[in-house]
């Protein structure tokens, strides 16, 4: 413990104990964790934790852009409406209003780290329309490139920060205490103790086979805290982005954005079929869309649908796009000369550690934000670009719950369904989960398939699964919950589709909540 000395008038030359200072772990270097660690190393001592490098995360992926009322024209009640239209009942309107109406501070934020948003020929910051959003209100940094430009801004403020990062770094369990989250032990069998943890672990989208997100998006977030004892809410909600250029279980993200510059989705026919959807065609909600191509790819018996944007002047396509261009002229497809095959995959999980709206979970010291959080806002379908807002404002909303010490968040109402788990809950391989998820736990879910998934999971546990990997056996737990969640929820909304029950139950408009049962 350090010290420092009484004040030159105490009158004396008495050596007094200086309080250690806070010492916060922030888990995860996405969007949501870095911006974490620098609000926090303003009055605290940070260790950032990383089991990868800091680059590979969702955020640096994110094409589209960051959705935010800023303009006369547009106001935080109606980003609010079109969020919550778009969430198909489940939306929390209190966490809705807390990311519409912070979102201007939000964009503020990311301007002071040094982001540089893209500007029309005025130099005002220039706005985009895109899925479900009533009115241009989406930015973009470098066209297509947002996430590699606020993920630069990043790294660079946080190389300059006094946060302690350390990559290639996996967390294997969090350290509870008297019911208090203290710190958390690593792969490499290190305890780091601290006065708060916050998970920024990022999103699930690896668990399946198909995916736009990194391989290293697995939840592991969620199963940390679930097994810790926190509440998860609605893991169901797994969101299959409409539009990847799919080729041998890879798949590269063909943003939103084309589609909000005219890009048209067409069936095998060559025939444009949203039109006859949904009154916003091709710009409705990506639940909306992913399940009206996912039915035209049935009845075609076709593995794809086309998206055309090729009627567009070629050269805007190059500018307006340089990441997308590029990416799919690499995969053997040109934008610019006509129809592309996309198909849906694995993108954002709208489900994951509940949390309140100043990213306090339901176990004390224990904080979570970004993508591994649920708090509410998305519901059962998020709009485009409304998650890098989420993860500004409920990161920051977060830290100043840490700076306060506040206790955990309050039990939500509702029922609460508990999951009692084999001590080895695990997989052999990651190909074999991936595979599972994708084929029986994807986009389009029955009962049978369902049933079929979580039988699998009980017996990889009682064989004990790959327990040499314990990120395997953290990805298996996320999975099953999601699997749970699915096969409990008994009709189709937002983001699940449930193939023997297509219509939205009144009775199931309502949260899912799961925890750990204990002994």
């Amino acid at each position: 413990m350090g010290t420092r000395r009484a004040r030159p008038d105490a009158g004396d030359h008495l050596e007094l104990p200086v309080r250690a200072a806070m010492h916060v772990l922030v888990i995860g270097s996405g969007l949501a964790g870095i911006n974490a660690a620098l609000l926090a190393s303003e009055f605290a001592d940070v260790t950032l934790l990383s089991k990868s490098e800091l680059q590979d995360t969702n955020t640096q992926r994110a094409q589209g852009g960051i959705a935010a009322a800023i303009t006369a024209l547009d106001d935080p009640r109606l980003h609010a409406e079109d969020t919550i239209r778009a969430g198909a009942g489940l939306c929390d309107p209190v966490a809705v209003r807390a990311l519409t109406a912070e979102g201007a501070n939000a964009i503020e934020r990311l301007l002071q780290l040094g982001v540089n948003f893209d500007r029309d020929g005025d130099g005002e910051l220039s706005l985009a329309t895109e899925g479900a959003h009533s009115t241009p209100r989406v930015l973009h940094a470098g066209g297509d490139q947002t996430g590699v430009h606020i993920q630069s801004a990043l790294m660079r403020r946080l190389a300059e920060a006094n946060v302690d990062v350390r990559t290639g770094v996996a967390v294997t369990d969090l350290t509870i205490e008297a019911g208090r989250c203290v710190g958390a032990t690593t792969d490499g069998r290190e305890t780091i103790l601290a006065d708060a943890v916050i998970l920024a672990t990022g999103g699930a989208g690896a668990l399946y086979r198909t995916t736009t997100n990194p391989v290293n998006a697995t939840g592991d977030g969620v199963a940390l805290a679930f097994r810790a004892g926190a509440l998860v809410r609605d893991p169901e909600f797994v969101q299959f982005h409409p539009t990847a250029l799919v080729s041998e279980d890879s798949a590269f993200l063909i943003s939103e954005a084309l589609r909000g510059e005219g890009a048209v989705l067409l069936n095998s026919d060559g025939d444009r079929f949203m039109a006859d959807v949904h009154p916003d065609a091709e710009l409705a909600p990506r639940s909306v869309v992913a399940q009206a191509m996912t039915e035209t790819m049935r009845r075609d018996d076709s593995e794809h649908v086309l998206l055309d944007v090729s009627h567009l002047d070629s050269d805007f396509l190059r500018e307006r796009f340089p990441g997308v261009y590029r990416g799919a002229l690499q995969r053997g497809h040109d934008i610019t000369a006509g129809p592309i095959p996309v198909a849906p995959a694995a993108h954002y999980h709208m489900g994951g550690i509940y949390t309140d709206i100043d990213g306090r979970t339901t176990v004390q010291g224990l904080f979570a934000a970004g993508e591994c959080a649920s708090t509410g806002a998305h519901g059962a379908n998020r709009v485009a670009s409304n998650s890098l807002l989420e993860a500004v404002v409920f990161s920051s909303r977060a830290v100043e719950s840490v700076r306060s010490d506040a206790n955990q968040a309050d039990i939500p109402d509702g029922e609460i369904r508990t999951l009692r788990l084999n001590p080895i809950c695990g997989a052999p391989s990651w190909s074999a989960l991936r595979r599972r998820m994708n084929d029986l736990v994807g986009i389009s879910r029955t009962d049978r398939d369902l049933r079929n998934a979580i039988e699998h999971f009980g017996e990889w546990s009682e064989r004990g699964g790959d327990q040499a990997d314990p990120s395997l056996m953290l990805a298996a737990l996320t999975a099953r919950l999601i699997a749970e969640a699915a096969l409990q929820r008994t009709e189709t909304r937002g983001s699940h589709l449930r193939l023997d029950y297509p219509d939205a139950s009144p009775a199931w408009q309502r949260h899912s909540l799961w925890q750990l049962a204990r002994e």
